[in-house]
């Protein structure tokens, strides 16, 4: 699969956008000064009177959904064109409407636009604003509900946020790959169970992130097309008796596939009651936050005294309150926490959606914080950890004497024995019988003699002892895929042109 952004079809290249949306926004909700609260106000003729304040309070969604603004008044701009077209509005209708909408972009970009707690959420706030500055759009909301409107809103606002995700994850993967780079000549030994196994070249251990990373990479390209869909005219849930041009509004806000065909769902009861995006993306998060925790807990113990592999910039580590001498990876520990709540953001939209009817349903109300904690979240803990990558130094002799130690060439040993026509669970056998000798006369393996390993296999020629030279062991290690020093440096040359 091509690693290139071109997947992400039109997301980063929406032509005639207003002012307010040429940036993407920060991943981070800024800080909204202006908020007012007013007494709940009803907005449907069949109640005589707008729902206790409690109930208000309660029910509100504006604290975190208008984090959206910018999508809701794409997506009505674009619904607004499409009614100008179809003749719902006429054409100076739409343009004073567009206008209007953009005036309202530029006043919440600059932080002059009063957000009202009583109108519940981030569309009632935005639409009862152009009611007042332009009477034609009472007539927006026709052929539309809140609950395509949000689902429209919520797959825009995700879209940008993929995007952006997606260029972070090569930034990390460069990061890896650069730290690789720049000590490829350093061994360290490889570990399982946490304890030495095999020598391995430090940029060998860092490439396996990369590749980790690469599969999140793929699945966060491939979610991608689930979210690019668009909802809006599926109304309540049962659609519209106006002949609505929704592909019209698909191809206006770039909800196209590869070859530039708008995207549309097929059935407007799942149009509406859909999640399975935002779950998805969830997923891809919460997975690649369990691989930045296993990367995480490698730099905390190399970064440990006991192992001393790798130094952390002093901007990137933090103190100890009492200890003066300490020096702690924050930053690592922080990353490796995350992961947690990744997961349990995607444990709770399951939980949301799996008794729910169809359709629409208020509870629905609740994906939001959690999809937008899991994007903030990955995003920050993504670009945290490629920043604290650039700013490690590895501590090449502490690397070079844990990787001195013969023992991690015990199984050299065994297809030592396998070139000599020794069957490998024998061969297995008499290394570790070998060992047993070594420990016994507290010596390491490389300090026998050819006369001790001959007491033990006389298998053993006078060549034997040479396994324990390490760069000739790495050398060995030809094949696709191997810690060899040729083919970790192939991986890296790849890996350096792929994300560049």
């Amino acid at each position: 699969m091509p690693a290139d952004t071109s997947k992400f079809y039109k997301a980063k290249r929406l032509a005639k956008r207003p002012g307010f949306l040429l940036e993407t926004p920060a991943p981070c909700l800024k800080t909204f000064p202006r908020m007012k609260k007013t007494s709940p106000v009803s907005r449907s003729g069949r109640f005589s009177s707008g729902p206790g304040e409690d109930v208000a309070k309660f029910t509100e969604s504006i604290s975190f959904d208008r984090r959206m603004w910018r999508h809701d008044l794409l997506g009505s701009i674009a619904h607004a064109t499409m009614l100008g077209s179809i003749g719902v509005l006429t054409k100076a209708e739409a343009k004073r409407i567009t206008k209007a909408l953009e005036a309202i972009g530029d006043d919440i970009e600059a932080g002059q636009f009063d957000w009202d707690e009583s109108l519940e959420d981030v569309h009632m706030n935005i639409e009862a604003e152009l009611t007042k500055r332009e009477p034609a759009g009472a007539k927006l909301h026709t052929g539309r509900s809140r609950n395509d409107q949000v689902a429209l809103d919520m797959r825009m606002w995700l879209r940008d946020e993929m995007v952006e995700l997606e260029e972070e994850i090569r930034d990390l993967q460069q990061a890896l790959v650069a730290l690789g780079q720049a000590n490829e000549n350093v061994v360290i030994p490889g570990y399982t169970h946490l304890q030495r196994a095999q020598p391995v070249y430090f940029a060998h251990h860092l490439l396996a992130y990369v590749e980790m990373f690469e599969r999140d990479h793929e699945r966060l390209l491939d979610a991608f097309s689930r979210v690019n869909v668009c909802p809006l005219g599926s109304g309540a849930l049962a659609g519209s008796t106006l002949p609505l041009d929704r592909k019209e509004v698909a191809s206006f806000l770039g909800l196209e596939d590869r070859q530039g065909n708008p995207v549309i769902s097929q059935n407007s009861m799942d149009a509406v009651s859909d999640r399975d995006f935002a779950v998805e993306f969830c997923f891809v998060a919460s997975l690649a936050g369990v691989h930045l925790s296993r990367l995480a807990e490698d730099i905390i113990l190399w970064s440990s005294s006991e192992f001393d592999f790798i130094r952390i910039s002093d901007e990137y580590t933090t103190g100890s309150s009492l200890m003066p001498q300490k020096k702690n990876p924050d930053i690592a520990e922080i990353a490796r926490g995350k992961s947690g709540r990744l997961v349990g953001n995607l444990m709770s939209l399951l939980t949301l959606l799996k008794g729910l009817p169809m359709t629409y349903n208020r509870d629905l109300q609740e994906d939001k914080e959690r999809l937008f904690d899991s994007v903030d979240t990955i995003r920050a803990t993504v670009r945290l950890t490629a920043a604290m990558l650039r700013n490690t130094h590895v501590n090449a002799p502490a690397c070079e004497a844990a990787a001195s130690d013969p023992a991690l060439l015990a199984t050299d040993l065994a297809d030592y024995l396998v070139g000599q026509k020794v069957a490998f669970r024998e061969a297995h056998h008499v290394v570790g019988e070998v060992v047993a000798l070594a420990e016994n006369q507290g010596k390491p393996l490389n300090e026998l003699t050819l006369k001790e390993l001959q007491g033990v296999s006389k298998r053993f020629k006078t060549d034997a002892l040479e396994v324990f030279d390490l760069k000739t062991a790495l050398a060995k290690r030809v094949i696709t895929g191997s810690p060899g020093g040729k083919e970790v440096k192939k991986q890296l040359k790849s890996w350096a042109k792929r994300l560049a």
